[in-house]
């Protein structure tokens, strides 16, 4: 079975209602008919619009959308991307692997729901500075546990893209969806998992942004706070 992520846009006449509702309705019973044998639609909408601060923009306008979709094989997408076409305004797509550092256990949906809290999808590039390989043993080999010791995630996805599936996509390296409880969205407290202790948010939030900038320039990544619907598991 394989991953593919597609990012999404919507159109500036699109309200946000509106675009969560059709990628939440006909867009995902589309994918499903077609043959995903999962589908999970995370969606920039109003239950996060208290995260707007959180929101990094390297690349404008940012998609307003993530659509995740597992199927036997990539090759026999086209019903996939035809049903999305139908209903945004422009997509990128990618082939990725998935490592999942944090399963979320803690706030487990039935399909169909909403996931508690936010969800954080950056998208990384990597920097000239650093070969592949060294990028990914510095992200993955080493910034993962600082990332988990350092902030209050209650999931965490890592998808490094293998190839991009759509004509024209970004040349991004990889997509992240990290969970956060809702509060984290406005209180850093929360945020950097040091809730009544000042000292170590001052700490943790210093100790996560070394760590980032070993492997990540802060003006090439772009960060969307998004609501998580898990529409098949």
């Amino acid at each position: 079975m394989e991953k593919m992520l597609y990012l999404v846009w919507k159109a500036d006449t699109d309200s946000e209602a509106d675009f969560a509702g059709r990628l939440l309705g006909p867009l995902a019973r589309r994918i499903l008919d077609a043959g995903a044998r999962r589908l999970r639609i995370a969606v920039a909408d109003e239950d996060v619009a208290p995260a707007a601060r959180l929101r990094l923009e390297a690349s404008r306008p940012l998609p307003a959308g993530l659509v995740s979709i597992w199927a036997d094989t990539a090759v026999r997408r086209r019903p996939f991307e035809e049903a999305l076409a139908a209903a945004v305004a422009r997509t990128a797509g990618y082939l990725v692997t998935e490592s999942e550092p944090i399963v979320n256990t803690r706030h487990a949906v039935a399909d169909g729901q909403r996931t508690p809290g936010m969800c954080q999808v950056a998208i990384l590039r990597k920097p000239p500075r650093l070969s592949y390989e060294s990028w990914l043993e510095i992200w993955l080999g080493s910034h993962t546990q600082i990332a988990i010791d350092t902030q209050s995630t209650f999931g965490y996805r890592q998808n490094v893209i293998v190839r991009p599936l759509t004509y024209a996509a970004p040349p991004y390296d990889a997509i992240v969806e990290e969970h956060f409880p809702a509060e984290a969205m406005t209180d850093q407290a929360v945020f950097y998992n040091a809730v009544g202790d000042d000292a170590k948010r001052k700490a943790n939030r210093k100790a996560m942004n070394d760590s980032i900038a070993r492997f990540i320039d802060f003006d090439k990544i772009d960060v969307v706070p998004m609501s998580e619907y898990t529409m098949r598991s």
